[in-house]
């Protein structure tokens, strides 16, 4: 009988390991797949002629939710990167997962604050008239303390383009908070986003929104051609903190759109909200 169980043992073992590599196989096609669709593109750059471009759709992500060249009015462009979460692609046109009550609002003004690095300290203004359910999600998200140790993955530094990118569950642009929401909602009819503006980055789909959002620290102007970014609100204070502490140092390795991991790691270590009073 030993000699029995001794193999049925070891079929058993082989089994396991068989299904073990299977689903490790199905987690690494999923994460490579996520990885490709959402490639984050900002902007249609006019720069040098001659250089010509496909158009590229805006993605959400980094590994990037991730960037890719975007073609200009003419027949040049430069390489350019739009924000957008890692979420892959949503299929159909409507919220998938738990998304947080767009009630939640209350259709007030909310103020807050995001700490980056312990030591900058960006006062934040969320529009719950203008963007309900993205300024919806964000209260929730502050609330459950989601943002807490995550990272800013992604800066642009190009001429017109200019913001950093937050928010991604795993600190790489991939991961979220379990749902995708839309419909879009207070998106510039002009693809100009000033100087303080706080947008959600998403995938291809307007339904794709997720967790990410960019804080845009220099007169920003992004491709409309795809619906554009939902404005959820604006940085009241910090800039030139956030600008010379971080920003200004640069990017560590640009990927093909030019954009990539700020020089200085960047960890979101606070947030609050607070309807405005």
């Amino acid at each position: 009988m030993a000699p029995k169980n001794q193999g049925r043992q070891a079929r058993e073992a082989r089994e396991r390991l068989r299904l073990y590599q299977a689903r490790q196989g199905l987690h690494a096609r999923r994460r490579t797949r996520r990885v490709r669709d959402n490639v984050i593109a900002v902007v249609a750059l006019v720069v040098v002629a001659g250089l010509a471009t496909g158009s590229q759709l805006v993605y959400a992500g980094q590994h990037e939710s991730k960037p890719a060249a975007s073609a200009s009015a003419g027949a040049s462009a430069t390489p350019s990167a739009d924000p957008s979460s890692t979420a892959s692609p949503s299929a159909t046109a409507a919220n998938t997962g738990d998304v947080p009550s767009r009630s939640i609002a209350k259709g007030a003004t909310w103020d807050g604050t995001l700490t980056l690095n312990k030591t900058v300290k960006l006062g934040i203004e969320l529009d719950g008239s203008a963007a309900p359910q993205a300024t919806s999600v964000e209260i929730d998200l502050i609330r459950k303390q989601f943002y807490e140790g995550t990272t800013c993955h992604r800066l642009s530094t190009s001429t017109g383009a200019k913001f950093l990118q937050c928010g991604s569950a795993n600190g790489d642009g991939t991961g979220d908070a379990g749902f995708e929401y839309g419909p879009l909602e207070n998106v510039p009819s002009d693809g100009d986003y000033p100087t303080g503006t706080i947008a959600i980055a998403r995938s291809s789909s307007q339904y794709s929104q997720t967790t990410q959002f960019f804080i845009v620290y220099g007169d920003t102007q992004l491709d409309g051609s795809t619906g554009g970014y939902t404005v959820v609100g604006k940085v009241t204070s910090g800039l030139d903190d956030l600008r010379t502490t971080i920003t200004s140092k640069g990017i560590g390795t640009a990927g093909a759109d030019g954009t990539g991991a700020p020089k200085v790691a960047t960890t979101i270590t606070g947030a609050t909200i607070a309807q405005q009073k």
